[in-house]
């Protein structure tokens, strides 16, 4: 590669990478389509995700406070905006395929429940004799079934490389069913150095956003950030620099620092491996024993270190635990109500929940329930629960 093709770093610009996801040389969808004219296998992809109802329904599901506690809060669909811009910074700079990271990032959230974290524990309890539910491969079920929208296919048919993306883990039962999908979580192999910017920038935008919608809700503070290396080292540098900034200014760009900071070290780090390892093709990349993108060990320890403390300070404060114990008593109730007479889903998903307990039986009906209360946003399981529970409102 000539120099123009590389900043000051020696990192890449402008220019896709040998070991790149490539349209050309994509496995394919599962249903086969005639290629697109205008756009690439991936820009359909992320077109087809940013039309779909799962997208849609982001903006009133939330990560940490419910939807109603305030409109300024993260939602996944804000979250997953910011996923995204991070993780196609990261695969510019490393000469990677912009276009599936920003599909795999916009689809990495489609399978959460309602109230986040909460409702996806409540629904896992509810399934747990037929296989349990876990949001991730919930998100895949989202593309690959559940979307309805298209003439000739069910889901959204996704290339494979897109789906690869979106299924970050996976149990070896479940990885079994899945066939070549499900290959690198039984051989120890890994995704596309694309999947792995996306899930690493995933990480970095929850943390340190949640630290902003932490502090202006007032669940945790300055004092305790304090606390915390990764926001200490950079809050004094913003405290030094501007000293008559209003606080949430400083807070700002104290959290904006800190995202230059873990991005910049990501992609510095990341191009460090991937020259070490040198592959010459994704199927290289794949055959790595460890991901090539990743953290260095000092800014991914204090990466682990805020991570620590939100997941002590923040996601177990008391006002936090009393949201999703309600929210998970909603999720349960709504689930345990449809599964115990289903002729109290809409006309649509009492057939679907028919259809499959013929094949499926009782794992059938309650596969298509969860399916049900997965999609709901908060607002929509607050209502719906009220419709059943509450003998005032109208059904």
């Amino acid at each position: 590669m000539d120099s123009a093709q590389r900043g000051s770093s020696g990192i890449r610009s402008g220019s896709l990478a040998p070991y790149a996801a490539s349209p050309a040389n994509s496995r394919g969808r599962r249903h086969p389509e005639p290629s697109p004219r205008y756009r690439s296998e991936f820009q359909r992809d992320r077109d087809r995700i940013i039309h779909s109802t799962g997208f849609r329904r982001l903006e009133y599901k939330t990560q940490v406070f419910v939807n109603h506690e305030g409109d300024l809060y993260r939602t996944r669909l804000t979250h997953s905006l910011e996923v995204a811009q991070i993780a196609r910074s990261v695969a510019r700079a490393l000469g990677l395929n912009e276009d599936l990271t920003e599909a795999i990032a916009l689809a990495h959230d489609l399978g959460h429940t309602p109230f986040g974290h909460a409702g996806q524990e409540a629904l896992n309890a509810c399934m747990a004799e037929a296989g349990g539910f876990e949001h991730n491969l919930q998100s895949l079920r989202v593309v690959d079934e559940l979307e309805s929208q298209y003439a000739e296919f069910p889901g959204l048919n996704l290339t494979f490389e897109t789906r690869e993306g979106i299924l970050k883990h996976c149990s070896p039962q479940r990885a079994r069913e899945l066939g070549e999908l499900g290959q690198r979580f039984l051989t120890g192999s890994q995704p596309s150095l694309e999947a792995q910017i996306t899930n690493l920038a995933d990480e970095v935008a929850y943390n340190n956003h949640d630290v902003d919608d932490g502090l202006r809700a007032g669940l945790i503070d300055l004092d305790q950030l304090r606390s915390v290396e990764l926001f200490d080292m950079h809050h004094r540098e913003v405290s030094h620099r501007h000293p008559e900034l209003a606080d949430r200014r400083s807070i700002h760009e104290t959290t904006r620092r800190m995202i230059d900071y873990l991005v910049t070290d990501l992609i510095e780090t990341s191009h460090a491996r991937i020259e070490a390892a040198a592959p010459d093709s994704i199927d290289r990349v794949r055959g790595v024993s460890e991901p090539l993108i990743a953290f260095s060990t000092e800014v991914g320890a204090r990466n682990r270190d805020l991570k620590r403390f939100l997941g002590s300070a923040l996601y177990r404060h008391y006002r936090v635990h009393r949201m999703t114990t309600k929210a998970r008593r909603v999720v349960r109730e709504l689930f345990e109500a449809f599964t115990g007479e289903p002729r109290l889903l809409p006309p649509e998903h009492h057939a679907a929940a028919r259809a499959a307990e013929k094949v499926l039986g009782h794992r059938g009906r309650l596969r298509t329930v969860a399916d049900y209360v997965a999609g709901m946003t908060d607002r929509y399981a607050i209502t719906e629960h009220e419709r059943l529970f509450d003998p005032r409102k109208r059904s």
